[in-house]
This record gives C-alpha cells, sequence and structure tokens, in this order.
C-alpha cells in the first residue's frame, strides 16, 4: 500500500497551493515584495510575470513560479506575508481611530477634554484653532484643508 503523502492527489494540491502562493506574491507591490528577500531565480520570474501581458504567456509564466516554489522553504514567506497583513491591519485601525477622534472633535466641544485627559502633551490651543477653523470650513463648504492639519496634529500626538 502507497503512503498518502506521495499520492498524486495530494502532490497535484500541494503544487496548486504553491502557485497561489507565487499568484499572492505577484499582487504585492514591489517594496514589500523586495522586503521579503525571496531567492533570486523566484524574484526575477515575479518581475517577467507583472511585464507579461498575455493570458497564455502569464498563465505559463505563474506555472514557473509555482514549479520554482517547490524549491523554496515556503512557510517563512507564508509567516512574512501574515506580519504583513497584520501591520497593514493595524495601521487600518489606528488610521480608523485617528478619524474618529477627528470626527467627534469637529461634532462636540466636549471631546477635546476628554481627548485632553487621554492625550496630557497635546497642544490644546493648536487644536482648538485647528477645530474652529475646520468647522468655519465645513460651513462654508471649503477645501478641507484645516480638517488635514487637524489629522495630522493627530497622528502626530498619537505617535
Amino acid at each position: 500500500m502507497q503512503d498518502e503523502s506521495f499520492s498524486k492527489t495530494k502532490r497535484k494540491a500541494e503544487m496548486h497551493e504553491l502557485q497561489a502562493l507565487g499568484v499572492t506574491l505577484l499582487e504585492l507591490p514591489a517594496a514589500q515584495l523586495d522586503a521579503l528577500a525571496l531567492p533570486e531565480a523566484l524574484a526575477a520570474a515575479l518581475r517577467e510575470a507583472r511585464r507579461i501581458s498575455s493570458h497564455e504567456g502569464r498563465r505559463r509564466q505563474l506555472q514557473y513560479i509555482g514549479r520554482l516554489m517547490r524549491a523554496v522553504d515556503a512557510e517563512p514567506i507564508r509567516a512574512a506575508l501574515a506580519a504583513q497583513a497584520g501591520r497593514s491591519a493595524a495601521a487600518r485601525a489606528r488610521h480608523l481611530r485617528l478619524e474618529q477622534w477627528r470626527a467627534r472633535l469637529l461634532a462636540d466641544d466636549a471631546a477635546l477634554t476628554e481627548y485632553a485627559r487621554e492625550h496630557a502633551g497635546a497642544d490644546l490651543q493648536a487644536l482648538r484653532t485647528l477645530i474652529r477653523n475646520a468647522r468655519k470650513e465645513i460651513a462654508a463648504a471649503q477645501p478641507p484643508r484645516a480638517q488635514r492639519e487637524l489629522f495630522r496634529m493627530l497622528r502626530e500626538a498619537a505617535a
């Protein structure tokens, strides 16, 4: 009886999984891809795949990438991708919190007192000025210059 770890079905599933990982790598921005420190042959194949526009040529290149992935330990790549996804999720959550603070500060005067309690080193006078200017911009339907400055100040205070 043949060992199940060597079954053709299981090997094909593993190859498809590696090819899917290659597609995931292909969709990454160049800076994130460079940060992964992939083997040169794999990195070159990924750069080439980005250049190919023909459907059939791209499909063959993806198969080649999948074949190259067999020689590479995929677990460190998966771990690095998961870490990058976690960082970007944390960055999105931080951005959302700052947006919520800005909205609260623009909507309610009492929010500034709460913000001052949580962020002791914040420049309250500058915040008041930006809040007042942002409210004027909103009322006059002007471009959101002060709103952006308020967001920047909140971001710097949170750092």
